[in-house]
């Protein structure tokens, strides 16, 4: 799904973000991307979103070269992914069912398979009765759960999540990632970079760790999972 080979970031003017990262993140693989503020995991997300382009070495999401890709190309890409931010990117001036409904009024559903899209995420994250409320109404937790829904309405090949508990106590971070648990059970690809490392050793996934731009720790082929 996910594959880098010698992969460098360069921005100008300056050090390379990432350099000569190689990495291989099967499909229906969940893993977690670790590493201190500025090692390069936002850098990394951002070429596998083709928000950035590489600047050297070769990367690949299911088998779709990201260096030879045409723009005109690149939001079909996209909407093979879903993507969680930290700090949710709600619109605070529509409701919870406008939303989550975004990426497929983007992608031009009609309205009933638009609803029932939009309907059954909800259900899945477990806020399906408040569909009409303003998200200012919500609670932090329940503001990321709007997020994630939005990020997976489409049914996404690949989920990427930046930091998506990091401004949440641990039951809450503990909840949100049982959801990541369930839609990988279902087959979906999920990137989750993360600070958290209580949260990281309790659900004991594989981790890629970056140091300085390099990856550091890659135990994606062997780690062990929790029960």
């Amino acid at each position: 799904m996910i594959r880098f080979d010698h992969v460098s970031k360069r921005y100008p003017g300056q050090q390379d973000a990432l350099s000569d990262v190689s990495l291989h993140l099967p499909a229906g693989e969940l893993a977690f991307l670790t590493g201190h503020s500025g090692a390069g995991k936002s850098t990394l997300l951002k070429l596998i979103a083709v928000i950035e382009r590489v600047t050297r070495g070769s990367a690949l999401i299911d088998n779709v070269n990201l260096a030879t890709l045409r723009r005109g190309r690149v939001p079909w890409l996209r909407r093979q992914m879903g993507i969680v931010f930290q700090n949710h990117q709600l619109l605070y001036d529509r409701n919870v069912f406008d939303n989550v409904a975004l990426p497929l009024v983007v992608a031009g559903y009609r309205s009933g398979e638009l609803g029932r899209r939009v309907r059954a995420a909800l259900d899945k994250v477990g806020l399906l009765e408040r569909e009409r409320a303003m998200p200012i109404t919500l609670s932090g937790g329940e503001q990321q759960r709007v997020g994630i829904a939005r990020a997976v309405v489409h049914r996404p090949k690949l989920l990427l999540a930046d930091e998506p508990t990091g401004n949440l106590d641990p039951e809450l971070s503990s909840e949100i990632m049982d959801l990541f648990v369930q839609f990988n059970q279902v087959g979906t690809t999920i990137l989750i970079a993360s600070h958290d490392i209580a949260l990281i050793e309790r659900f004991r996934y594989p981790v890629i760790s970056l140091a300085g731009g390099r990856v550091v720790r890659n135990d994606v082929a062997g780690a062990e999972r929790a029960p």
